[in-house]
């Protein structure tokens, strides 16, 4: 197997009315020719065939030249009716015919290695296969069309003229003399004006691309499972009047004030009467330490208890305090609702909105913002040697480091191993 082998998968997800099969590499065409009986003896790039295929089953043929592919390499996709059978024997009859099954992400990762897209544009390629929700979705997509590719290129040019300064000024400093460090500030600078913003974004926009995990915590019987049944829209918690009911953690996801939700419904907070009942409260208290924010529901009619206001004092998240059936008391802690009526849950849901930020544009990822944050962290350690009068070679040492930091967003200086790690989380057929 090498590189530049041919391979086929389906890029359509299985159960669909129509799946599509791509080809790519150097025998993509040859390859297709022995699947479609309708194959042109003169086939153009960018022009769609109708034909019957080598199952029986008729389609289309598109075909894509080399250059002009979504990996850069010869294409061929092949849209079929999507039925497993269908799909099934066509892939048999292509890997019988000189083609293997693609590794999942092996599509875009040819894309990358053939210079169609970079590193972070491969990754929003995924993203956009994930997301659940609009502001996912627009983020992603400024994403794939390069935006952050754009600033980081922009950023590392500063970089770059800066540290060509430097090493001219010192292999040819009789020439040229010594190197202005005004002027290395005010490159340095430059650059720190296009990453700062972007890491902020990162920051800000965490929420937005990950989804909030929201842990429904509380007392037994204070309504838990019958807010996560009524933000669902279905009974998918079990709910009675038995107090304990709940024995383990449910979790499920929804969209809520345009975020995408982990909730997850767990078992009340009390002194357990059993050893099943123990693990469920240990779990409980897991599931609070690893949220990103926490509900924290009690009955109104009963009102906050001092057992409530110790186990509060626990939490590390935000807590958000839920004072559930409303309908039957009232309390001035928290939000009131009320799962029985409905009452109050537009108000819990808007709430989120705080989570949500004003963000747009670029919003760079985790693995992004940690490099993002590497390489200001390098430029900063310039500035001040820059003002110290610290030796050249120092300075070259920190640009350097941020060049590299910012080529792991892009992919330049990525190694194998981290390339394996991006790729091998998508899906076969991306």
């Amino acid at each position: 197997m090498t590189p530049f082998d041919t391979i086929c998968a389906p890029i359509t997800a299985p159960g669909g009315a129509v799946a599509i099969i791509r080809i790519c590499g150097p025998e993509a065409w040859e390859t297709a020719a022995t699947a479609f009986n309708s194959f042109p003896t003169e086939p153009t790039s960018h022009r769609a065939y109708y034909g019957h295929f080598s199952n029986g089953d008729d389609g289309l043929l598109v075909l894509f030249a080399e250059g002009h592919s979504y990996t850069g390499e010869q294409s061929a996709e092949l849209n079929i009716h999507g039925s497993s059978a269908s799909v099934a024997t066509l892939i048999a009859h292509l890997e019988q015919n000189g083609a293997r099954l693609a590794r999942p992400g092996e599509f875009t990762e040819r894309a990358f290695l053939n210079g169609r897209i970079d590193l972070s544009q491969a990754e929003a390629v995924n993203d956009s296969v994930r997301a659940m929700t609009d502001r996912q979705l627009s983020i992603t997509n400024e994403l794939r069309e390069g935006g952050l590719r754009t600033a980081v290129i922009q950023a590392s040019k500063s970089i770059v003229t800066a540290l060509a300064a430097i090493e001219a000024s010192v292999d040819f400093s009789e020439e040229i003399g010594d190197v202005d460090p005004l002027l290395l500030a005010e490159r340095l600078n430059a650059a720190q004006g296009v990453l700062t913003p972007l890491i902020i974004s990162g920051q800000n926009g965490r929420f937005i691309r990950e989804g909030i995990r929201i842990a429904i915590v509380g007392p037994p019987n204070a309504g838990k499972s019958s807010l996560l049944n009524r933000l669902l829209g279905v009974n998918r918690a079990i709910v009675t009047n038995i107090a304990g009911t709940t024995r383990d953690y449910v979790e499920e996801t929804c969209i809520l004030a345009g975020l995408q939700c982990n909730l997850i419904d767990t078992a009340g907070l009390r002194e357990a009467t059993d050893v099943v009942e123990s693990l469920g409260i240990q779990r409980t208290r897991a599931m609070a330490a690893q949220a990103d924010l926490i509900w924290y529901v009690f009955d109104a009619s009963v009102g906050l208890t001092p057992e409530d206001q110790t186990e509060l004092e626990q939490f590390e998240a935000p807590v958000t305090i839920v004072a559930n059936k409303a309908d039957l008391g009232y309390s001035e802690s928290g939000v009131c609702i009320s799962t029985y009526t409905g009452s109050g849950i537009d108000i819990l849901i808007r709430d989120l909105n705080k989570w949500a930020g004003d963000v747009s544009g670029i919003v760079p990822n985790r693995r992004h913002v940690e490099h993002l944050q590497n390489a200001s962290s390098s430029l900063s350690c310039a500035l001040t040697g820059i003002e110290l009068d610290h030796p050249f070679d120092l300075l070259v040492t920190h640009l350097r480091s941020a060049i590299y930091e910012l080529g792991l967003i892009t992919g330049e200086t990525a190694d194998q191993d981290l390339l394996q790690r991006i790729f091998s989380d998508f899906c076969i057929g991306k």
